[in-house]
């Protein structure tokens, strides 16, 4: 008997659906498995066969041949066990075939037939909804996470057993998931972990981030040990503008096939934010591998990437994000196939001045010469801090900041400047594709949207030429000052916002390093 179920592969943060054709009772003896499938799929004969004995179900001594199609894609994962299980049954007649082509199946079985969680659960519903599937029926722990696409019937199942039952007419044997996204997703905007109101101090550095935040610019934090780069730059996330609703379901998209989802999680309502350790490998920054998975810079996608010490990194996984920190994706390609992954992400980065830290300090005496800590800064290639708008540096806090209670300016408030100034800048670029924030912009439309009075042009030449700086720093310079204007609520930009833009490229100016 000849039957189809229907799983589905993940290929980038999309799905594809597979047709797994059964056909069982021809003559002869043996189990044929063809479709291109990895060893993982090969090796769930012996799975199935221990978790169908468990429940007490039996397969047949006959000979079976599978086709999973469309054959040119390579079949990956133990996810397949389940739609594979439930095809050997329905054609061995032990299972009705009536509602069976009407779902997509996907789970990994255990020996005892219990269903374990996979990875792509959203993806998977988003192309079994597009193909007018009635149904997904999957493991239970990613239910409420598939549940998320709505006018989709979404069943979790605990193992096996419950699933032949549903197919068998005893449609109560599994759980209908249902998600209010909408409201679940309005319900948690509000939540905010931690909170600008935390921090004493530091309010030149608060503003810095808030410009930042506004603009979507990349960072960088440079200062000694202690003066508080890492706890500003956790803190970031909480003066972005909120996700919408786009955003937050493409982000659970990227999250969903990572495996990086929580279980029983549904929608991502955080921003989030990713802080790999300085050990990292560049195929796990970017993404990629035999099995190719989205690496950090795509799980920061809509949030924020955090590097840590920034010149302990390896050089070439910082160089290797220069083109994503342009183009905003990451392509991925190998012989047979190219997968795409976003990365629209903001680069915050943190660094101390000098291998001791305590270089250009207002109290402590650095121990480095000016030879070390040249080294030290060039681990740092220009083209990369061309690409970071903002030069932070952070001094220290006082005991008298400190020790004072109270309380500093919450980041709901911050968040609120940043959101008035994103809406601007949403109208401002709104008939141009893919831009949403003045970071965004291109030479030509930086130059279109930040035009400077006469006075301005003669400030940013004087800059210019006493910084060296490069024609992409000239581009960062204008946008941030764009960024500034547009948090003033000021269509020009003035030249008080060009000088702060001005300010903000520490690492530009010849006196950082030992320069004379």
């Amino acid at each position: 008997m000849l039957i189809r179920t229907f799983g589905s592969a993940v290929y980038g943060v999309s799905a594809v659906t597979i047709t797994i054709e059964v056909n069982a009772g021809q003559n002869g003896i043996g189990y044929f498995l063809v479709g291109l499938p990895d060893n993982a799929v090969k090796e769930s004969l012996q799975r199935i066969e221990s978790a169908l004995k468990f429940n007490n179900y039996t397969l047949p001594r006959q000979k079976i041949v599978v086709n999973m199609a469309p054959a040119d894609i390579k079949k990956e994962g133990s996810a397949y066990d389940l739609p594979l299980a439930i095809g050997y049954m329905a054609a061995t007649e032990q299972v009705n075939i009536e509602k069976i082509e009407r779902y997509i199946i996907m789970g990994e079985l255990a020996l005892d037939g219990t269903l374990k969680p996979i990875k792509g659960a959203l993806p998977i519903a988003i192309q079994a909804r597009k193909e007018e599937f009635e149904g997904f029926i999957l493991p239970k722990e990613n239910a409420r996470e598939a549940a998320i696409v709505n006018n989709l019937k979404v069943y979790g199942a605990d193992n096996i057993a419950e699933v032949i039952d549903f197919f068998n007419g005893m449609e109560n044997r599994l759980e209908l998931f249902e998600v209010d996204t909408r409201q679940e997703f309005e319900n948690s905007q509000s939540k905010l972990i931690d909170d600008f109101a935390d921090v004493r101090g530091q309010e030149n550095i608060k503003r810095a981030l808030e410009i930042a935040a506004a603009g979507g610019h990349n960072a960088i934090l440079i200062g000694p040990p202690g003066a508080g780069k890492t706890m500003l730059a956790k803190r970031l996330p909480s003066i972005l503008p909120p996700l919408t609703l786009p955003e937050a379901l493409e982000t659970t998209k990227i999250h969903s096939v990572a495996g990086k989802l929580a279980k029983n999680s549904s929608l991502l309502y955080l921003r989030p934010f990713r802080s790999p350790h300085h050990t990292i490998s560049d195929v796990a920054l970017v993404g990629g591998g035999n099995n190719p998975n989205p690496g950090e810079i795509s799980l920061a996608h809509n949030g924020v990437l955090f590097l840590d010490e920034l010149p302990e990194f390896k050089r070439t996984v910082l160089e290797v994000m220069r083109q994503p920190l342009e183009e905003r994706r990451v392509t991925i390609s190998r012989a047979k196939f190219s997968i795409e992954y976003p990365a629209s992400f903001m680069l915050v980065a943190s660094m101390n001045p000098c291998p001791c830290g305590y270089f250009n300090h207002p109290e402590k005496d650095c121990v480095c010469g000016s030879q070390l800590v040249q080294r030290y800064l060039s681990k740092i290639s220009g083209p990369l801090l061309d690409r970071i708008d903002i030069h932070i540096e952070v001094t220290p806090v006082n005991f008298d900041q400190l020790s004072d209670h109270r309380k500093a300016e919450p980041s709901e408030s911050i968040r609120n400047r940043v959101v008035a100034a994103r809406q601007i800048q949403s109208m401002r670029y709104a008939n141009m594709e893919g831009v949403y924030s003045n970071a965004q912009m291109s030479s030509p439309m930086a130059r279109e949207f930040c035009q400077l009075t006469s006075v301005g042009q003669n400030l940013l030449k004087t800059a210019m030429n006493k910084l060296q700086l490069s024609a992409r720093a000239y581009d960062r310079i204008l946008k941030v000052a764009r960024t500034i204007a547009d948090l003033a609520g000021s269509d020009e930009i003035k030249i008080e916002h060009l000088a702060e833009a001005i300010q903000y490229r520490s690492l530009d100016r010849e006196s950082w390093g030992g320069g004379s």
